[in-house]
């Protein structure tokens, strides 16, 4: 579908067919927060990319697949009752049971990430650790980005002298969808699957995702049950209002990512740029409170410092550690603010587009970065600051 002068945007069930553009004629937020919609009639809002379009991360990569991979799936999701969902999209009855979906080896936040949730058990319960593709500088392939996670995530379970935890380690897709029907079999997937289905009706998994979307989209591809099972936490996109959404994570598995917000399940997302771009830390404030700490703070700090050196950052720099507020809204909803939205739809040329008609999800539009960054300093330290 492109978007021609005459497309409709279709309201709630039951609302007049112009609902849609009367909220937006009238300066309602919805306006503001999505002007893809009023985009030139040449540009594609959503539907499905043409068969030969080159699509950035998931098309022009050779992946190997499985012949599982290779089946399609009916991608029929059962809706959910809003007031089911409205009570998902709050925060968690403590402890929660958690699934972290992870591209450890990526860069240098996922380590953070990581580390703050084992750190966290008071409030969170650790059900499983899966590695998630990647493919940069790091990696030669989105397969050995996967398996360089895989082998991050054990070196870091021995720098918190966590290695029972191994067993609930999986290995992940060895690359992204291959199509909106077509999930990428793994451990991980399988995993996860079976770890939901399993879960009481009363208490979700929670899926804290802080890479490309692939092994949950394709666990929601393999049961599609599994929408009234899990509450997804992903970091990926940016802000609704930002110029493009070209990112990282979003931008490897577009398929996955469109699975992932038509699959009605409950869904937090924390937007990169415009919102967790705001979590910086810096060399400074690293060196002053995690060298010489713990084994585990020496190696958060050393890998930091070398990461910030291998992308040409000098002087004075600074980066977010993006992973962590995935982990943190789970936590304290003082570290930081979101909303209730109607979920829009990731397209193929690097956009949001909006549908008022489809479920909410909600979206973190602020963190709050001082109250976050010291409890996460505090738990990597095992001590407070003031002790510093």
């Amino acid at each position: 579908m492109t978007g021609d002068t005459d497309h409709e945007v279709p309201g709630r069930p039951g609302e007049p067919e112009d609902v849609a553009a009367a909220l937006l004629e009238s300066g309602s937020a919805f306006s503001t927060l999505f002007p893809v919609l009023t985009a030139a009639p040449d540009r594609v809002l959503c539907g499905s990319a043409p068969k030969d379009a080159k699509m950035p991360g998931n098309v022009n990569e050779p992946v190997k697949q499985t012949r599982l991979a290779r089946k399609r799936y009916d991608m029929s999701f059962a809706p959910l009752p809003e007031e089911f969902l409205l009570k998902r999209l709050q925060r968690p009855v403590y402890p929660a049971d958690v699934v972290l979906d992870t591209d450890t080896y990526n860069e240098m936040d996922d380590q953070f990430a990581l580390s703050y949730l084992i750190r966290s058990e008071d409030r969170l319960r650790l059900k499983g650790i899966h590695a998630a593709p990647f493919f940069n500088h790091h990696s030669e392939s989105p397969a050995d980005g996967m398996e360089k996670s895989y082998q991050e995530i054990l070196k870091l379970l021995q720098l918190l002298d966590r290695r029972d935890l191994e067993p609930q380690v999986a290995r992940g897709s060895a690359g992204y969808l291959p199509s909106e029907q077509e999930p990428v079999e793994s451990p991980a997937a399988r995993r996860l699957a079976e770890l939901g289905l399993a879960q009481p009706e009363e208490r979700p998994l929670y899926v804290v995702a802080i890479g490309a979307i692939t092994n949950v989209a394709s666990a929601l591809l393999l049961a599609p049950e599994l929408n009234r099972k899990l509450v997804v936490i992903w970091l990926g996109g940016n802000r609704t209002d930002w110029p493009d959404n070209r990112e990282f994570n979003l931008e490897q598995d577009i398929a996955g990512a469109r699975v992932l917000f038509d699959s009605g399940v409950p869904l937090v997302l924390l937007p990169c740029q415009g919102v967790v771009s705001s979590f910086l830390t810096t060399a400074p404030e690293l060196t002053a409170w995690l060298k010489g700490q713990n084994p585990l703070c020496d190696y958060l700090w050393q890998h930091s410092v070398a990461e910030a050196s291998l992308s040409g950052q000098r002087g004075c720099w600074s980066r977010p550690i993006w992973d962590v507020t995935a982990v943190a809204w789970l936590l304290d909803q003082a570290f930081m603010r979101d909303r209730l939205l109607p979920r829009p739809i990731p397209t193929y040329d690097g956009h949001w587009a909006l549908d008022l008609s489809r479920p909410l999800y909600r979206e973190v539009f602020a963190i709050n970065r001082d109250a976050l960054m010291t409890d996460l300093l505090t738990k990597l330290r095992q001590q407070p600051l003031t002790e510093a």
